[in-house]
Order: C-alpha cells, then structure tokens, then sequence
C-alpha cells in the first residue's frame, strides 16, 4: 500500500491536486497526520466531501475492512493536523462526527461515490465508519 499512496502522493503534487486512475475526477486530500504510538511523520491520500463553509470531510472506511485505518486513530488522538488540498497547505482541526450528523454526511458522500456504500455493506454488523471533519484554523 506504502508504494500505491507513494505514486498517488507524488501524482497529486505534479498535478495540482489531481490524480488519474480510480480517484480520476474525484475531491482528493493529503492528510499530514503522526503516528500517535510512534511519532513517525505520515501522509494519507483519501478522498473528501467538501463542506459548505470550506469544511473538509473524511471518511475511514478503509476500503470495507473491519479495522478502522491507522490514520483515523492518529487523527482523532492529536485533534488536529495539516493537509494539502490543490495547491495550497494549511492546518486543520478534527472533529469525529456522530449521531444523524454523522448519517447525514456519509449518506451524502455514498449518494455521490457509491463504493462508499458498499463499504458500509461491508462493515455492516462489524463497525461505523467513522466521519471527521476537518475545519481549517488559523
């Protein structure tokens, strides 16, 4: 996974912010996160819904596996991080949504892409995904 994340990094930088491939057209962020165990620093590409007001939201479903990704728990562990979105990088706070806010969001990111609903097929049962916002801060 290490190398495919590597080659989707180093598209969306050359690109502005744009890959080809199966996230061809697709709202794509890189996440700057640190190991909340290890202290290594990481950069996780995923896909994102954008909010209204310039929120971010992200989406652990970790292709439908059980486990949540390592990213997730980083994140929420630190409550914030950086992230590069076209061109531009700024920081982040993280927010884990629940609840029907949290329905609300997924829905609207399955309706768009909906191999986010089969991920929730998948992890029917098993877990949530879980949803973060990331808001930007000063």
């Amino acid at each position: 996974m290490n190398d495919y994340n590597n080659r989707v990094i180093a598209e969306f930088r050359a690109n502005q912010g744009r890959v080809s491939g199966p996230f061809e057209g697709t709202p794509m962020v890189l996440v700057h996160h640190v190991g909340r165990r290890s202290g290594t620093p990481h950069v996780s590409p995923m896909m994102y819904l954008p909010g209204a007001d310039g929120t971010l939201y992200v989406f652990a479903t970790n292709s439908g596996f059980a486990e949540n990704p390592a990213w997730y728990y980083n994140l929420v562990a630190a409550g914030s991080a950086t992230v590069e979105v076209g061109t531009e990088t700024f920081a982040v706070s993280v927010t884990e949504l629940s609840g029907a806010e949290r329905d609300r969001v997924y829905a609207e990111q399955a309706a768009l892409y909906p191999g986010f609903a089969d991920y929730a097929e998948k992890t029917e049962g098993i877990r949530t995904i879980p949803v973060l916002l990331l808001t930007r801060t000063a």
